[in-house]
């Protein structure tokens, strides 16, 4: 069994509640999604990607000498099988995990494991992809996990506003304005507003500018 990795990579965590952490990354190849301000577009088409076992994987990790490993695509649950057993694997050997996925995939028993933390999209206007997301998968989220909304501008933000306002999530939830876009406007909007979510800009971005591997 072998999964489609396009990339293993060490560097702070960018976004949402483990912030500036330091994490391995291992982003696994492929998406059925087209959003529109991806910044991960070179692992979602094409064949930019390698082929690994669970044990090549564990020890590309293991060589990283680091607890936090964060599983993230293009979409980690296309490869259901071989991310289970990644993720058996790591949870075996006591690595803390963070699953990324785009709100349209339910993911396996597993994740719902302590060590585990799902941050899971739910798709905005912007995106191009709003009508993917499955409101039913973020209902079923836990108080460890995380929901996240990437807001491009004030359409983003009245849709993301209302689904929050609207849904009693057990998960926490983030904003995260697209990079680039005005994070001060967002910050002011949320305030205005009063709501009881978490403003999170991708702090990777803000370090090292929008290149890949960081």
């Amino acid at each position: 069994m072998k999964l489609k990795i396009n990339e293993i990579f060490y560097s702070l965590q960018g976004e949402g509640l483990q912030i500036g952490i330091p994490t391995v990354f291992v982003r696994l190849f492929g998406c059925s999604l087209r959003c529109a301000w991806c910044d991960s577009m070179y692992a979602v088409k094409g064949d930019d990607y390698k082929e690994y076992s669970v044990n090549q994987l564990i020890s590309k990790i293991e060589k990283l000498k680091c607890e936090n490993v964060c599983i993230t695509g293009g979409e980690p649950l296309h490869q259901k099988e071989g991310l289970v057993a990644l993720t058996k694997r790591l949870l075996e050997d006591n690595y803390k995990i963070l699953l990324e996925t785009a709100g349209h995939i339910k993911p396996m028993p597993i994740f719902n494991d302590p060590n585990v933390l799902i941050s899971m999209d739910c798709k905005c206007p912007g995106s191009g992809m709003e009508k993917k997301t499955n409101l039913n998968l973020l209902n079923d989220l836990q108080i460890k996990d995380q929901i996240k909304f990437v807001i491009k501008d004030l359409i983003d933000y009245e849709y993301a506003k209302n689904i929050v306002i609207k849904n009693n999530f057990n998960a926490e939830v983030i904003f995260q304005p697209v990079y680039g876009s005005s994070l001060e406007e967002l910050v002011d909007l949320v305030l205005q507003d009063n709501l009881n979510i978490r403003v999170i800009p991708q702090i990777h971005k803000i370090i090292w500018g929008d290149i890949r591997g960081v």
